[in-house]
């Protein structure tokens, strides 16, 4: 970690205590978690206060935790089961009453200090509330009104206090979140031109469904060991 970056840390840790909870990383980068709740005050401290001055907002990502951690790449053969997840749906919330896991979604927010030449990452996630929900930083950085209407489209994830949250990338009418884990891989709908009625139509998705099986390692003598080394001379 550069000098700057260990700074930025210290004084961090002086100021939020424990609303801002350290992550690891593995090439130098500054993370922090945090609680929703405390979102609004911690970022207009870091866009006000003269030792951060985090006075941009590069970016906002949502992030679905669905399948996290599963590991289904390891495999010597085809399988019936390996990411036959994106096509056999398994429905996650059966009710907008259910609950989500309170770690699967979750907002990151990339800040930029021009003055101090430092970037720092927050991540807050949203909870258990169905749908998900944080707090609008709209009123502290300008830019994130895209950024924040293109977590909505794409997430489901919902701005409290955002101006005018609407999708931005999706077709109107569009249904659904597609960057959501369980969201199918073909979609469910898809479009058309009736020549009859003289409009594009919606129709169900007609696409075969598939299922990805992963690059298998396969026994085969064109990639034996004795042929190579004889080949290679």
């Amino acid at each position: 970690m550069t000098r700057r970056n260990e700074t930025l840390a210290a004084r961090i840790d002086a100021r939020f205590g424990e609303q801002l909870e350290r992550i690891a990383s593995t090439c130098g980068e500054l993370t922090y978690e945090l609680d929703k709740d405390d979102l609004i005050q911690v970022a207009t401290a870091l866009r006000n206060e003269a030792d951060f001055g985090f006075e941009m907002l590069v970016d906002v990502c949502g992030v679905d935790y669905l399948h996290y951690g599963i590991d289904e790449w390891t495999t010597n053969s085809a399988t019936e089961t390996g990411f036959s997840r994106g096509v056999e749906q398994q429905p996650v919330i059966l009710d907008e009453a259910d609950e989500f896991d309170p770690r699967r979604f979750a907002v990151v927010y990339h800040l930029l200090s021009i003055q101090n030449n430092v970037r720092l990452r927050l991540r807050a996630y949203t909870g258990t509330s169905n749908p998900p929900i944080v707090r609008s930083v709209v009123d502290i950085w300008n830019s994130a009104n895209w950024f924040e209407r293109e977590v909505f489209d794409l997430y489901g994830i919902l701005f409290d206090g955002h101006p005018d949250l609407r999708r931005i990338l999706t077709d109107y009418g569009f249904i659904g979140h597609p960057f959501r884990k369980d969201f199918p891989i073909m979609g469910n709908v898809e479009v058309s031109y009736d020549a009859e009625e003289g409009r594009v139509v919606y129709k169900p998705v007609t696409i075969e469904p598939r299922t990805l099986v992963p690059k298998v390692i396969r026994d085969d003598n064109r990639y034996s060991a004795d042929l190579k080394e004889h080949s290679d001379g």
